[in-house]
């Protein structure tokens, strides 16, 4: 039997009309969504939003109350400010001839610029070796002494995390190095890194404001007492260790040429007295017997005026190398320093009480709408 009449005309028909839309590919059209899809998609989800209206505002609220817990259970920051004017020493430049004279003894006139700049104090006080310093530095309130590092001890409260750790439960500082033993020394330098680098992250900050002449420095604690008390140890060490560091050569080459002038006007006297001892000892001097003084006192008085010369130009050296030292050394003028009270900063009640609600409703949303989303995609 034929096959058409199997099936009938109208079956054959439909059959070769899927064929055909099967091979057609799918218009690009139907994978795009509108924008009045889009707006329908954000109108359901805003929906659902306002549907849980309730559970968000009471999240909300305990947020709100936790963050008001917080302003009351927050302790107060002091802060200790310092701001100082600093101006950096001149260089002193090419000393001319005098410079070739100092060079016969050693001695460099040309210091040049120094090592530092101004803005390189910045540095200075961000450095660990000036904040373990000070940290180690002793202190005095009330008459009572204590060092710094013990003070921050037990403003953190470290003891009692330490006592949970045996080579911690008895760790004491010292600033005399001689008094630790090559394990307490590397157990105290161990710790001492760590406390410096939370302290320059967390309390300490130095800046420039407006990038003017004036540099502020800034310790932010919860103990009054060790913000101030470090905020003073720390300018005094970096801006001492600046000064000497920057008139270190110049001072150095003060002090030879005064040692070298001092020894030449020692010299210088000893010939005019062995001048004066030769005469004093010769008194009724045969005369056929001149050179036992002549001799003697002119071979004084020639050594005498050869290191009269000589430390006249010394003597210059010295007041030119004086001169130098003055101006290479840099002037810091202290503008303000701290006093108590301190200035006290607290988080404002209303304002955390916002902020909590503020997140909390928003984390409360989010974690909503997730939900939401993921259940309509597996959808």
């Amino acid at each position: 039997m034929p096959r058409s009449y199997l099936f009938g005309n109208n079956s054959i028909k439909g059959i070769a009309n899927m064929s055909q839309e099967n091979l057609q590919p799918s218009s690009p059209a139907n994978n795009e969504i509108s924008l009045r899809e889009i707006f329908q998609i954000f109108g359901k989800y805003y929906d659902f939003l306002l549907s849980k209206w309730l559970l968000i505002l009471s999240i909300s609220l305990l947020g709100g109350i936790l963050g008001l817990t917080y302003a009351f259970w927050k302790k107060p920051v002091y802060t200790a400010t310092t701001t100082f004017v600093l101006e950096s020493g001149d260089s002193p430049g090419s000393l001319g001839q005098y410079a070739g004279i100092a060079s016969m003894i050693g001695l460099d006139l040309n210091t040049g610029g120094g090592i530092f700049q101004g803005n390189n104090i910045l540095e200075l006080y961000r450095s660990r070796t000036m904040i373990e310093k000070t940290l180690l530095s002793e202190v005095s309130y009330r008459e009572k002494k204590f060092l710094l590092i013990d003070r921050y001890v037990s403003m953190n409260k470290l003891r009692e995390e330490w006592a949970e750790k045996k080579h911690l439960q008895n760790v004491q500082f010292h600033a005399d190095w001689q008094r630790l033993s090559e394990a307490q020394m590397r157990l105290q330098d161990s710790l001492l890194q760590q406390i410096s680098g939370q302290i320059n992250e967390e309390y300490l900050v130095v800046h420039k404001p407006d990038k003017n002449s004036i540099i502020r420095v800034d310790v932010n604690a919860e103990d009054e007492l060790f913000a101030k008390a470090f905020n003073d140890m720390i300018v005094a060490n970096v801006n001492d260790f600046y000064v000497q560091t920057k008139t270190r050569k110049s001072m150095s080459n003060v002090k030879i040429l005064q040692a070298k002038t001092d020894s030449i006007r020692q010299n210088m006297n000893q010939e005019i007295y062995s001048a004066a001892a030769v005469a004093d000892a010769t008194p009724n001097l045969n005369p056929t017997r001149q050179s036992q003084r002549t001799a003697p006192i002119q071979r004084s008085q020639f050594s005498a005026e050869a290191n009269r010369a000589i430390l006249g130009e010394m003597v210059k050296n010295l007041e030119l190398t004086k001169m130098s030292l003055l101006r290479e050394t840099p002037l810091i003028q202290v503008v303000d320093y701290p006093k108590f009270p301190l200035y006290k900063s607290l988080p404002g009640k209303v304002s955390s009480f916002l902020k909590g609600m503020i997140l909390f409703g928003f984390l409360t949303a989010s974690v909503l709408l997730a939900k939401r989303m993921f259940r309509d995609i597996m959808d």
